[in-house]
């Protein structure tokens, strides 16, 4: 009964920030590093940013490094993705999930970057 609960996307404008919060339950979540990822209809699923178990490493690529911020709260079995200097190019349903995935993804949540 794992559940991976996506909230906080949205309406964003180019150049603004938007910030993502994944709800996790039903595992060990201090236990599992965590990611997050994006995907366009049409698209293979892109990860954006991995964090290690305790938050003290992190993984970006090159499409997002230096706007996205990775983080983790263990007390409160929470992911947040904090995106800024947004581009339409960002526009996708965002996942999180554990590593390794777990193979049930959740609903995600749309960000949709315009003006």
């Amino acid at each position: 009964q794992v559940q991976l609960v996506e909230s906080g996307g949205g309406l964003g404008q180019p150049g603004g920030s938007l910030r993502l919060s994944c709800a996790a339950s039903g595992f060990t979540f201090s236990n599992y590093a965590m990611s997050w990822y994006r995907q366009v209809p049409g698209k293979e699923r892109e990860r954006v940013a991995t964090v290690g178990t305790t938050g003290g490493t992190t993984n970006y690529p090159d499409s997002v490094k230096g706007r996205f911020t990775i983080s983790r709260d263990n007390v409160k079995n929470e992911l947040y993705l904090q995106m800024n200097s947004l581009n339409p190019e960002d526009t996708a349903v965002y996942y999180c999930n554990r590593r390794p995935n777990y193979p049930s993804w959740g609903q995600g949540t749309l960000v949709t970057v315009s003006s």
